[in-house]
């Protein structure tokens, strides 16, 4: 018989269970090498490397080696990283063929890269591939990725699609494929860094969706997809195009403050302000405000003049609260005074962001176990018995 003192019912598995908070906010949820963003401290890593340091000194082919590879290469590996990625940006002809029919179905930039991102490597599952099979497919995607963003774009504009040039930079035939023209070293420069900048950045949304379908086992060009699919919402990826609306919007400088309380007073929120995760200075934010500068222009001198007003209005609205300028707001600066459409922001993020959707898809693979989380059921309790149709 049952002990006496022991109590007949015993709490419910699903009492049992860690509840996460909303999001997953602050939640660790794997391990990893790749990288870390230490949002109290306003910095973040690549590996062992100072992320920021990186993308001033370092280009974009031995960044990207050290997030697929583990290591910061030596001149050689670089070279050898180069001609690699160089050829991946190559697309098999019946790869290319489907540019213009795709543009044709979709204006959507984004929905035709998820499309074409399946054909660009066979659909293995990764569990049945080696990890040297698993870093060629990426790097096959991560070539392709820019050369296809700059197809769809140009054939939506009426152009016709420019082959890549394995004899440039990755930033610089990026920059030709999509504006028709080599851009100047200054230009290079400035989009190179805002590339090296976005690699990678914690366990955001598109990267975490990446590691999930990962760890189903699934195909490389699945996983991708479905990250570029999370990354096309506006609350991921949208906001550098949605600043430079809000730059046109105030116009003068001087209507700044009125122009963000009336904005703020209607529930909506400033773009290009506020980082979930930093609770100092954005790092990227002080590279590419300087790139900018650097850049210059009216729109500029601007721009540093409506941050100043915005930031202090938003120190109003929310005493004690520490917002920051983010990313986006000089990131839409760059891309905008490099020759780039507002509509190919985000789809530039993406051919950054791939590289780190890569290296976790690699990470992801190793561990080799799903992600399976659970969800706490918050409905009715069921109807017992089930009633019978009336």
């Amino acid at each position: 018989m049952p002990n006496s003192n022991t109590t007949s019912a015993s709490p419910s598995p699903a009492a049992e269970i860690p509840v996460a908070p909303p999001g997953l906010k602050g939640l660790v949820v794997a391990d990893t090498t790749i990288g870390r963003v230490r949002g109290d401290e306003g910095f973040f890593h690549y590996r062992q490397y100072d992320a920021t340091e990186l993308a001033r000194l370092r280009s974009f082919e031995a960044v990207a080696a050290l997030l697929i590879d583990g290591e910061l290469p030596d001149a050689d590996d670089e070279a050898a990283f180069r001609a690699e990625l160089a050829a991946a940006r190559h697309l098999d002809p019946g790869v290319a063929n489907l540019l213009g029919p795709i543009a044709g179905q979709t204006p959507d930039l984004l929905a035709g890269l998820r499309a074409m991102i399946p054909m660009v490597v066979p659909p293995v599952p990764t569990i049945d591939l080696s990890h040297d099979q698993r870093r060629n497919a990426a790097i096959r995607v991560m070539g392709a990725v820019p050369t296809i963003v700059a197809g769809l774009h140009r054939v939506q504009r009426g152009d016709e699609p420019l082959t890549a040039d394995p004899g440039l930079s990755h930033a610089t035939d990026y920059i030709r494929m999509v504006t028709g023209s080599t851009p100047e070293p200054a230009v290079t420069e400035a989009v190179e860094r805002y590339l090296l900048l976005t690699l990678d950045h914690g366990f955001n949304a598109s990267t975490f969706t990446t590691r999930v379908i990962t760890s189903t086992g699934a195909d490389v060009g699945s996983a991708i997809s479905g990250a570029v699919g999370a990354l096309s919402g506006p609350l991921h990826g949208g906001a550098p195009r949605r600043v430079l609306d809000m730059l046109d919007d105030i116009g003068d400088p001087a209507n700044a403050a009125p122009w963000a309380l009336a904005k703020l007073e209607a529930g909506e929120k400033l773009m290009g302000f506020g980082h979930a995760v930093y609770r100092a200075a954005d790092p990227r934010t002080d590279l590419l405000r300087e790139t900018a500068i650097g850049l210059g222009g009216e729109v500029v001198d601007r721009a540093l003049e409506i941050e100043q007003h915005l930031l202090r209005v938003l120190a109003d609205w929310k005493p004690g609260a520490v917002i920051v300028t983010n990313v986006e707001y000089y990131a839409a600066i760059v891309l905008h005074l490099s020759g780039l459409d507002q509509d190919m922001f985000t789809p530039t993020f993406t051919t950054s962001r791939v590289v780190g959707w890569g290296a976790h898809l690699l990470e992801q693979a190793i561990a080799a176990k799903i992600i399976r989380p659970n969800a706490r059921y918050v409905g009715p309790e069921p109807a017992q018995p089930v009633p019978s149709p009336a």
